[in-house]
């Protein structure tokens, strides 16, 4: 992808499934997870990074060394992921409207520059570009990061012309569930999703709960 990216880091989760609070916090060789994914997008080729904040923001501002990483609090972090991955993207296009942006989360301890590097360098103009990790199965299932074009990362946000229509009483329309991110958007338009295998690079594997807490080691 040419031209400049937007690294959106998501990290305002209160990791309540884990039970030890922000997961940006969490303690990963020395020093809080989110220094280390900060670092990681940076000598991936990311140009800028846009770090979401939400649960424990001033502990995190006071105890974590961003680096030139630009803190946005997401004020709605509650209502779930997708507040704060509009907030990112948001912030992202008005940092620099024609950047690509890459949306990262703060979880996922195994991400190295060589993962961002390559999605990087896979991206292609008006497409969505994710890294993909394969199952014991052998299956390659899409995962993080993933990489918008600017035009199709602000077409995310906006709603589907087929959810123009009104629903059914208390029904939310598609898209705009505030847990899913952009998983919505790319369920309904897979053909701009090219994911490429990052298997011989890292496992892409989250710290959702107590058994992934090696994931730190």
């Amino acid at each position: 992808m040419i031209g400049t990216t937007t690294a959106v880091l998501l990290a305002a989760g209160a990791g309540r499934r884990l039970g030890r609070g922000p997961k940006a916090l969490l303690p990963f060789r020395g020093r809080p997870l989110i220094e280390h994914q900060v670092a990681v997008l940076l000598a991936g080729g990311c140009t800028h990074v846009v770090a979401v904040l939400g649960a424990g923001s001033a502990d995190i501002l006071a105890s974590a060394r961003l680096q030139d990483a630009a803190p946005v609090v997401n004020p709605q972090w509650e209502l779930g992921m997708g507040t704060s991955y509009r907030c990112g993207i948001l912030a992202a296009l008005a940092r620099e409207p024609e950047t690509s942006v890459l949306v990262a989360l703060v979880d996922q301890p195994g991400l190295t520059p060589a993962v961002v590097s390559r999605v990087l360098a896979a991206g292609q103009p008006g497409r969505i570009t994710a890294a993909g990790y394969r199952a014991p199965d052998g299956k390659l299932r899409r995962g993080h990061p993933v990489l918008f074009d600017t035009a199709v990362a602000a077409r995310s946000l906006e709603p589907e012309a087929s959810d123009a229509g009104a629903g059914h009483a208390g029904e939310r329309k598609p898209g705009t569930n505030p847990d899913s991110g952009a998983r919505a958007f790319l369920a309904a338009h897979p053909e701009l999703l090219d994911v490429v295998d990052c298997t011989d690079l890292a496992d892409g594997r989250d710290v959702d709960c107590d058994a992934d807490l090696a994931l730190l080691d």
